[in-house]
């Protein structure tokens, strides 16, 4: 039985889906985390829903897949490794140099690692989950899926940032967004239970995770979205800045005599819900804590959306639904509510029992004008069905 692997790396993990076809099952899944660090682990989860946990060192990520192929077969969700037909890896930025999901060989492997200023967080990481799968499993197709490319459809009023022209002309200097796979997701499962076509639909997608970003989304496709050239652009994040003035930013630089790489690296990952609250940068830690700058993060984190939200609903001129995904999204009963309360003036009418039970579901009352919804994502399905097609396992 063919078997497809969806992969989506960070700098020192990467998590990943076994999939089995035609039926499109998960019969495995899991990941590696703390690769190339002290106190490394393996976990992989069976269809039995029994997980097996390895602690032990892993030195790279070719280390990581080698460990990941051996418990495939260790646990029997591979009978033979030539099972695995083809790998998709999750990709946030493709610039303006792919433009849709690819098949990955070493030429164009060498662009995702030069469009790392896209996405400094990541790009680097996969590049290097990619590579290291091309060296374990030769002459299997390695397919990106890029986060960038749904985004391909904003118009150059959303996209472009009013700085020199001549900006975008020498170096695409605009706006790319991320989260677009799973976007790409929860707008089809919310045509589903609007049974709407995607092409009569306004949605606003808030995927908020340690990354967080919003989407409005207008006939199927990205209206505008809130990262930026970056995924440091837009709202507040666990440990990213979101928007910030310039000039403020050369203010510190100046006082604490700091270098641009220096205090971009500050923004990427000593900002956000971390650097205001003090604490941490996990919504649930924030969420718990009594201490004001925790109330202030979070706060501001609520703000952001409510601003990013209210603007989409107006450039829209209206919105079908809002629907909250990813870890915070799905998760936090409390922000949702808090969200929602924003546009009770609009018509919005909560359903605040059907909100704290979570799961996919409507958290509006059915009257609504503009309903609420929680969708859990799943990118990896996006992955593994952008391989079959990409790599011819129909």
């Amino acid at each position: 039985m063919k078997k497809v692997l969806a992969i989506n790396s960070g700098s020192s993990s990467f998590k990943f889906k076994l999939f089995s076809l035609p039926n499109n099952e998960v019969v495995a899944e899991g990941m590696a985390d703390r690769v190339g660090l002290p106190g490394s682990t393996f976990e992989i989860k069976l269809t039995d829903g029994i997980k097996h946990t390895i602690k032990e060192d892993i030195p790279t990520q070719e280390d990581a897949v080698q460990k990941l192929l051996d418990m495939l077969k260790e646990y029997k969700a591979v009978e033979e490794i030539s099972e695995i037909a083809g790998v998709g890896h999750r990709i946030v930025a493709g610039g303006e140099y792919f433009k849709k999901s690819t098949i990955i060989n070493k030429e164009n492997l060498q662009k995702i690692f030069e469009l790392k200023y896209y996405a400094p967080l990541h790009n680097v990481a996969e590049g290097k989950g990619i590579e290291a799968f091309m060296k374990v499993l030769p002459g299997v197709p390695e397919v990106g899926v890029f986060d960038s490319a749904f985004h391909e459809t904003m118009d150059p009023v959303h996209y472009l940032y009013p700085v020199p022209y001549e900006y975008y002309e020498k170096y695409k200097a605009r706006k790319y967004g991320a989260h677009g796979t799973s976007v790409r997701y929860v707008i089809k499962e919310a045509s589903n239970m609007l049974n709407t076509d995607l092409e009569h639909l306004k949605l606003i997608v808030c995927h908020l995770g340690s990354g967080a970003s919003i989407t409005a989304v207008k006939d199927g496709k990205s209206y505008d979205t809130s990262m930026g050239f970056s995924p440091l652009d837009g709202i507040e994040m666990a440990t990213r800045s979101g928007s910030v003035d310039p000039s403020l930013l050369q203010h510190v630089m100046h006082e604490e005599d700091l270098s641009m790489d220096e205090m971009i690296d500050i923004l990427n990952n000593k900002s956000g819900l971390y650097g205001v609250s003090g604490i941490s940068p996990d919504m649930r830690d924030i969420r718990k804590s009594d201490k004001e700058r925790a109330k202030i993060a979070r706060d501001i984190y609520i703000n952001r959306i409510v601003r990013t939200v209210g603007g989409y609903i107006a450039e829209l001129k209206g919105a079908d639904a809002i629907i909250f995904t990813a870890g915070v999204g799905e998760h936090d009963d409390d922000l949702r509510k808090r969200v929602m309360e924003y546009f009770e003036f609009m018509g919005l009418k909560p359903d605040l029992k059907a909100n704290e039970k979570g799961g996919q579901t409507f958290i509006t009352q059915p009257e609504s004008k503009i309903k609420a919804m929680v969708i859990p994502t799943n990118e990896e399905l996006m992955i593994e069905e952008d391989v079959v097609r990409l790599a011819g396992l129909e």
